[in-house]
């Protein structure tokens, strides 16, 4: 597929409001889905024809881990003032944040850059791929994962100490 042609699907339709112009870039949004399916179902995939599947069941302690690792990863990610030069081909900065070291960014550009933007500024959303490239790392690597989700459950530990003691301070 050409370049150009690529080009013209991930910035979208071009009626019904949602076209290269549009405030809501569906064309990107597709686009993006259509990447995580792919990379998901890929890993799958890899898994199966490896012969060594997938695993039955997760234990609770690792799903823990990852989830405070996910939400830590996914701050990081869409919000933090040092991973701010990961996210500025696809956001605009707009303000410090209330939390300490968060800034608050806009999405820019139109079609797939936009769709980018909007999916790194949103905690929420980037965090659906976080949480699928950590489970993936706890089937294809888990001592490695477990290691870089303890890191980040710790920072995220951490973080919530800062805050109750700011509070306190605050307080008195």
């Amino acid at each position: 597929m050409a370049v150009s042609e690529t080009r013209r699907i991930a910035q979208g339709p071009t009626r019904n409001g949602g076209g290269p112009d549009s405030e809501h870039p569906e064309g990107g949004f597709g686009a993006l889905i259509a990447a995580y399916s792919g990379a998901a179902g890929a890993f799958v995939a890899w898994r199966l024809r490896s012969g060594r599947g997938l695993p039955e069941s997760y234990t609770a302690s690792d799903l823990a881990l990852l989830g405070i690792a996910t939400h830590k990863a996914s701050r990081l990610l869409s919000r933090d003032k040092v991973t701010a030069p990961i996210r500025r081909p696809f956001t605009s900065y707009e303000e410090e944040s209330d939390l300490p070291a968060e800034v608050s960014e806009e999405p820019r550009g139109r079609g797939l850059r936009k769709a980018v933007g909007e999916l790194l500024v949103c905690p929420y959303c980037v965090s659906q791929w976080v949480g699928t490239g950590m489970v993936a790392g706890l089937v294809a690597s888990p001592r490695v994962t477990r290691f870089v989700a303890s890191t980040l459950t710790v920072v995220t530990v951490a973080d919530f100490l800062h805050a109750a003691y700011r509070a306190t301070e605050e307080a008195s």
